[in-house]
């Protein structure tokens, strides 16, 4: 059963631990208290206001594992808060090894200061967790699947819009890459995992991928320099920097052009476009 007082009780604790700078927010001038509001912390965990607050009001129906999961994330809770957090609420805390959704604080203070910079954090299996503004400006909206969508390597050989991100020319070079990621998760996670799943679904889907994947191609990789094809902007050459969190299994993309360069300029133009929607 859930503790409602003890849930209540540590949302605000968590809450007013946290200060606006801590998750990208600005402090603005009339703040008096340190902590979030309410309202900030809906946001970020992608609620409504009222919701939030009947929770740490001890009010309204007790929430749902997934509501946890993203009040977990938009608090930046550790994973042993997180645990924590599942259990007063009445659950048994996910299991680490299989659920690898939830997003390091570190990781995440990181990514709440790159605003102005496209940069997006996914999973082994090309699951995208969070990108800033930038990031969906420049390859769209890819935290809004759901399933086995989730994965990149999933829609690159089952939704062939999923590609538009890449010129057609480099599509082969890419889809190994993908198809190479994939593999190195089953090898880890093994028979039963989500990986698995995903690699029987696409052997039964796509001939192309069943053709790939017998090749055992280990070493592919994706280009340190990535072409991407915008449809208002074109092709921009940007350098990908990843940063790897390995306990969470997760990697922070950060992409950048050298300044003075075409793509460069093509990159600020970004912050006045809205998100893209061709994918």
């Amino acid at each position: 059963m859930a503790d409602r007082a003890q849930l209540a009780e540590f949302l605000r604790s968590r809450r007013q631990a946290l200060q606006p700078e801590d998750v990208g927010l600005p402090r603005g001038p009339r703040r008096r208290t340190g902590g979030l509001r309410r309202e900030e912390v809906a946001t970020l965990c992608g609620m409504s206001a009222d919701y939030y607050t009947r929770i740490e009001q001890q009010r309204g129906p007790n929430p749902s594992e997934q509501m946890l999961a993203a009040i977990a994330r938009g608090l930046h809770l550790s994973l042993d808060e997180r645990d924590h957090l599942f259990r007063i609420a009445g659950y048994s805390a996910p299991q680490r090894a299989l659920r690898t959704d939830h997003l390091n604080p570190g990781m995440m203070r990181i990514l709440d200061r790159l605003d102005d910079t496209p940069a997006q954090v996914i999973t082994r299996l090309g699951e995208t967790l969070r990108q800033t503004r930038m990031a969906k400006a420049l390859l769209g909206d890819q935290t809004r699947f759901t399933g086995m969508a989730r994965s990149t390597v999933y829609r690159w050989y089952t939704d062939p819009a999923s590609r538009a991100v890449y010129p057609a020319e480099d599509h082969p070079i890419h889809g190994r890459a993908f198809t190479a990621k994939l593999r190195e998760a089953y090898l880890l996670e093994g028979k039963g995992s989500r990986s698995a799943a995903i690699v029987n679904a696409l052997l039964t889907a796509s001939p192309e991928f069943a053709e790939v994947w017998a090749e055992h191609d280990i070493s592919a990789a994706h280009p340190e320099y990535k072409r991407i094809s915008h449809p208002e902007l074109g092709v921009l050459e940007l350098h990908c920097q990843t940063l790897v969190d390995p306990d969470q299994s997760q990697t922070l993309l950060v992409f950048t052009a050298p300044p003075g360069t075409e793509s460069y300029e093509k990159l600020q133009l970004l912050s006045v476009l809205g998100d893209r929607v061709d994918v």
